[in-house]
């Protein structure tokens, strides 16, 4: 378990700036080939070899995200799970959008 994926979501109530350029920074090597987008979002592509792999990852990132009470955007089919993540509530990236890129990638 990477140090990220160790820690829990902590819940956004707005109000917060989201993290700058040098916090991005050193968050993003503790992740595995997640792209950072304009740093807004955090972005990957899972590939399986049919729809009912595909489909059971995406299941476990939705009982995970329900868990930690940070919701990514998923979009899915054959083969092919897409996540995106961002703090909705101030429209940028805070550190439990990392902690959650950590944690989909143990699943």
């Amino acid at each position: 378990m990477s140090g990220l994926s160790s820690k829990t979501c902590v819940p956004c109530r707005g109000g917060v700036p989201p993290l700058g350029a040098e916090e991005i920074a050193q968050l993003a090597p503790q992740l595995r080939e997640w792209e950072i987008i304009n740093q807004h979002h955090l972005q990957k592509t899972y590939r399986f070899p049919n729809f009912r792999e595909a489909h059971d990852f995406v299941n476990k990132i939705g009982n995970l995200a329900e868990e930690q009470g940070h919701h990514p955007d998923i979009c899915f089919g054959w083969g092919i799970a897409e996540i995106k993540i961002w703090t909705h509530k101030i429209n940028g990236l805070t550190e439990s959008d990392f902690i959650l890129a950590a944690k989909i990638d143990e699943l």
